[in-house]
């Protein structure tokens, strides 16, 4: 066995191969390191970004490996972080290979690596732990063979995390199943000491032999002496925008542009570049291919800035990023210092710039109803399970559940780490084993996401030094006044916009005119109830139709939302301004010959108002209104459920059906809004079985 001093010198040898001559072990390294190589412990370590956390487990593999010890498995939330650390450790002249869904056809290959003993570092996506073959053959494998487990981003497995993904829960399984000696290493910039706290216990060994404490905790200052923080409160949206379009070039190298919804990043991105501004947008729905090259033009320096979600998230390293913005505010502290801490890890000054919205927090509101179901969902779903007798898909489940798929399928991983359902082969099924609905957890969490977001107003208007609050607010003992932000320093940024400058963002976000997709294929699990499957007929079809704005846009967003708070009124004559552009610069087959209307029980006046003006302006007939039938129908949440709810919803009075017969053209059909889609599609339907040549769907708002 190696001395701690030869131990220490070959640790600092592959570490100077990892990170060149420059680079030692901080004291907390070589701490987390012996550890784990010497002691075979289990080590949550919490440190800065740029800290230097995957240095750690590199060295220790490179250890471990010398002392015959099996390959490192570490699990990784995103391919971007993949990619970063298999490049950081080949330099190292450490072998890694990656398991994700991207390389299904690689696996077998790799695993006959990892028997051969050719792969020192196996990174798995935390999605692949809740795959059955991967769970039930793979992982087995890998948990009896491992010389070391690393769980980086940690703070996911907390419920608690700012970024809590259910798949990380399944992590408890694989450490609860590794032999004793297997040393395990967590990692994360972001957690405050409640989630330390829940993080170290859920990686504590159970069992006889465990010892109280056994988690090593290493957690160090917070502070980033690069950042200089400052928030810019502007009264509009577009003085937002127009504010980044005056100053971007004046930002020191590359950065990051952060929005908070995707309409946000397309809307930002594109007036950015009609600017002259070298930027592109980025978010969860931008294909795989073009956000590897976005992610590779900003680390060029090709791009300005990428304007991005929080898709650009974990593991994106830029050691040269000069700056981070902010337009429109995370929901809590601890989610806003990780994202603010990619800047400024290689360069002496990075600025960080919060521009907030009055529309944040009505953002955070849409993003809380994404929480875990009420119960009674939970156990109708429970209960479609049991009495199916086989495993049901998420498709066969959505008829008979009223959750959208992503909220389902997040609930059903949350159930399988409970132990209530599980994924085989097929689909899901029940258990049967006993479950309670965990309400007081619930409520707290839901309790905690609102002081989080109360903590981030609260930063918006601090008059201390920002970098404080945002490190108290994550805990840290040695939180004090950075002396860079802008209430220490006293130099608070100007939010003057020239006039100029803001008629032209205004111009940019007030650009009516959204496409809104037909639906062309009929959900599945309604063909026994309506008669319907498969593709839609092209002769009941709608056309693609015309929206004023989405309801998330940070332009025709704000003022959509006001209008529908404001109940059962008339359209704003600017507004109405705006429908009449999108009608003119509408690219229709067929000018339309008469506009119909959808009845509405909640906006009657809105909608009948709308198609009567759009009538009177265009010289067309109004033709009538689908007229409302039954009792109100009730909001659903994915479209067989919905598809359900307005079938039967709408009738056609007999003038409106003899006007439609004889109709020598198209039709426009008006209604407030576009949600699921399925209220259009089933009164296209209807318009166009009574003879409607085609149906060109006009509506003022649409989600996204």
């Amino acid at each position: 066995m190696s001395s701690p001093s030869d131990l220490r010198d070959e640790a600092e040898r592959t570490l100077r191969a990892l990170a060149g001559d420059h680079a030692r072990l901080r004291d907390d390294q070589w701490t987390a390191i012996d550890a784990l190589v010497v002691g075979r412990r289990r080590a949550l370590v919490v440190q800065r970004t740029g800290w230097g956390k995957s240095a750690v487990y590199f060295v220790a593999t490179r250890l471990l490996r010398a002392r015959g010890a099996g390959p490192t498995v570490i699990v990784s939330p995103l391919l971007a972080l993949m990619r970063n650390q298999i490049d950081a450790a080949e330099r190292a002249g450490i072998r890694a290979r990656t398991i994700n869904s991207a390389n299904t056809d690689d696996w077998e290959t790799i695993f006959a690596e990892v028997g051969r003993g050719e792969v020192d570092v196996l990174l798995v996506s935390p999605e692949r732990l809740n795959n059955p073959d991967f769970r039930d053959l793979v992982l087995p494998r890998l948990a009896a063979g491992a010389g070391l487990v690393v769980v980086d981003e940690a703070h996911c497995i907390s419920d608690w995390g700012h970024d809590f993904r259910p798949d990380y829960r399944r992590i408890r399984t694989l450490l609860a199943d590794l032999p004793p000696d297997v040393p395990v290493l967590a990692t994360t910039a972001t957690a405050n000491a409640r989630v330390t706290r829940d993080v170290a216990e859920q990686l504590a060994p159970s069992g006889t032999d465990a010892r109280p404490g056994e988690t090593l905790v290493l957690r160090g200052p917070l502070e980033r002496e690069s950042l200089h923080l400052s928030v810019v409160a502007t009264p509009t949206a577009e003085q937002r925008i127009a504010w980044l379009a005056e100053r971007l070039d004046g930002l020191p190298g590359s950065g990051i542009v952060y929005t908070l919804t995707v309409a946000a990043a397309h809307e930002i991105a594109a007036f950015l570049r009609d600017r002259g501004h070298e930027v592109a947008a980025y978010t969860g729905q931008t294909e795989q291919a073009e956000r590897l090259q976005a992610e590779q033009d900003l680390l060029d320096n090709k791009l300005k800035a990428l304007v991005a979600t929080s898709a650009l998230g974990m593991g994106y390293d830029k050691p040269d990023l000069g700056f981070i913005v902010h337009v429109g505010a995370p929901q809590s502290p601890v989610a806003y210092y990780q994202q603010i801490g990619r800047a400024g890890r290689g360069v002496d000054r990075a600025e960080v710039i919060l521009l907030p919205g009055r529309e944040d927090r009505e953002i955070w509101e849409y993003f809380a109803s994404m929480a875990f179901p009420p119960e009674a969902v939970v156990r109708d779903t429970l209960r479609v399970l049991d009495e199916a007798g086989r495993p049901l898909s998420l498709g066969a489940l959505e008829p008979r559940v009223d959750l959208g798929r992503s909220r389902l399928e997040m609930m059903l991983k949350v159930l399988d780490v409970d132990g209530a359902v599980r994924r085989v082969k097929g689909g899901w099924t029940a258990t049967g084993a006993p479950w309670t609905y965990d309400r007081e957890r619930y409520e707290r969490v839901t309790a905690e996401r609102r002081r989080e977001q109360q903590a981030m107003l609260d930063y918006i208007t601090t008059t201390g030094c920002r970098e404080e609050f945002l490190r108290r607010r994550l805990d840290d003992p040695a939180a004090a006044p950075c002396g860079r932000c802008d209430n220490c320093t006293g130099r608070h940024r100007s939010a003057d916009v020239a006039a100029e400058s803001t008629a032209r963002a205004r111009d940019r976000l007030h650009r009516p005119g959204v496409d809104v997709p037909p639906r062309r294929m009929w959900p599945t699990g309604v063909k026994d109830d309506l008669g319907v499957a498969g593709r839609i007929a092209p002769g009941e079809q709608a056309e693609t139709g015309r929206a004023l704005g989405r309801l998330t846009d940070i332009g025709w967003g704000n003022r959509l939302r006001d209008l529908f708070a404001a109940g059962d009124t008339d359209v704003p004559p600017d507004m109405l301004d705006a429908v009449v552009t999108v009608l003119a610069a509408w690219d229709w087959h067929a000018r339309p010959t008469g506009v119909v209307t959808i009845g509405s029980r909640s906006r009657p006046r809105l909608v009948t108002g709308l198609g009567h003006r759009i009538a009177d302006i265009g010289r067309l007939p109004y033709l009538g209104e689908l007229a409302p039938v039954g009792d109100p129908v009730p909001r659903r949440h994915n479209s067989a459920q919905r598809l359900r709810s307005v079938w039967n919803a709408f009738a056609l009075p007999d003038p409106l059906t003899a006007a439609l017969a004889t109709a020598p053209g198209p039709v426009l059909l008006v209604d407030d809004r576009v949600e699921t889609g399925w209220t259009m599609t089933v009164a296209a339907r209807l318009l166009r079985q009574v003879g409607a040549p085609a149906v060109l769907p006009l509506t003022l708002a649409t989600p996204n």
